[in-house]
């Protein structure tokens, strides 16, 4: 298997085993990070669903360019395995587009379709979001320990 091939796959391996993700964003150049609940689909593009009213979504508005992190618990002493990405988020407004990502995130969670549809049709106060990650920097120990930082562009 070639480098690139193995990359993507020890992400996606990678981002099937976590659950949570911290996602960094910013006004006025004072960053500001959170955590979420993720799904992620064959292209590696990341879904949450949050409320309107929460900062990240508010500032994501404002400024799409965002960077985050997923971090499988370890213990001091683990060789060290995590992902940052940064990449363009938004919130999901056109139906098709956020009926596709609430499938993968209802999918992962065994989300029951009655809160999926409230969901997309507004009355649930959450609305889906993505990103789409233009790089992925795995620092992966177990892996590549001559070498644990790898970039995966997209």
């Amino acid at each position: 298997m070639n480098k690139f091939l193995e990359l993507r796959q020890l992400i996606e391996d990678y981002l099937k085993e976590a659950k949570l993700l911290q996602v960094a964003t910013a006004r006025d150049n004072q960053p500001w990070a959170c955590t979420v609940y993720f799904a992620f689909d064959e292209k590696l593009n990341l879904y949450w669903i949050s409320k309107l009213s929460r900062r990240h979504s508010e500032e994501i508005r404002n400024n799409e360019k965002v960077a985050g992190t997923v971090v499988l618990p370890h213990t001091p002493g683990d060789k060290v395995r995590g992902i940052q990405f940064q990449g363009i988020a938004k919130e999901l407004m056109d139906k098709d587009e956020a009926t596709a990502g609430m499938k993968y995130y209802a999918e992962r969670y065994g989300m029951k379709p009655e809160r999926v549809k409230a969901i997309l049709d507004g009355s649930d106060g959450h609305v889906c979001y993505k990103i789409t990650p233009n790089i992925y920097v795995l620092f992966d120990e177990v892996n590549f320990p001559d070498d644990p930082r790898q970039e995966y562009h997209l």
